[in-house]
């Protein structure tokens, strides 16, 4: 089985409007809504082996959070260009190269992307989701290039505002 953990990057800043968009940084309120999500995922059990995240600094900011606090190795933090504006075939691109000892892995993103990947894998699809929000899906496969092909199941929608 393999379990992917799929995240919109933390709330960010729209203060400097000369930085572009892959430059944007996060808020601290985006970080304190994050340690909320973290908590979340650290009652279950999560344990995140690897990390794919999009070159944008929000996202990649947000995924040095989770991996600090899923001690995830930095061999296993990927910085993806793919990842930024995403397709569904995009996504799934990305895990045709991961270790098959790899069980649990977490993508970060951004919307439209990350909403449009995530539906495509629910009964009951979302309008979005919101910063820092994850959702925690279990595939019935050893494969990771297999995901699109394996049958699966919801195990989590979380997000900041069900703590606030």
């Amino acid at each position: 089985m393999k379990t992917l953990y799929l995240m919109r990057h933390a709330k960010s800043s729209w203060k400097h409007a000369e930085l572009s968009d892959l430059e944007r940084p996060l808020l601290e309120k985006g970080l304190k809504r994050t340690r909320l999500v973290i908590e979340y995922l650290q009652e279950k059990n999560t344990n995140i082996e690897l990390i794919i995240t999009s070159n944008a600094v929000r996202a990649v900011d947000t995924a040095r959070i989770i991996a600090h606090a899923f001690k995830v190795d930095e061999n296993n933090f990927r910085i993806e260009k793919g990842v930024y504006m995403a397709d569904a075939d995009s996504f799934f691109d990305q895990f045709f190269d991961l270790p098959e000892k790899v069980t649990q892995v977490m993508m970060i993103g951004h919307n439209p992307s990350i909403t449009n990947f995530v539906n495509t894998f629910l009964d009951e699809k979302i309008d979005y989701l919101p910063t820092s929000g994850v959702v925690a899906i279990n595939f019935d496969t050893d494969h990771w290039e297999e995901l699109s092909l394996a049958s699966h199941q919801l195990r989590f929608i979380v997000y900041p505002k069900m703590f606030l």
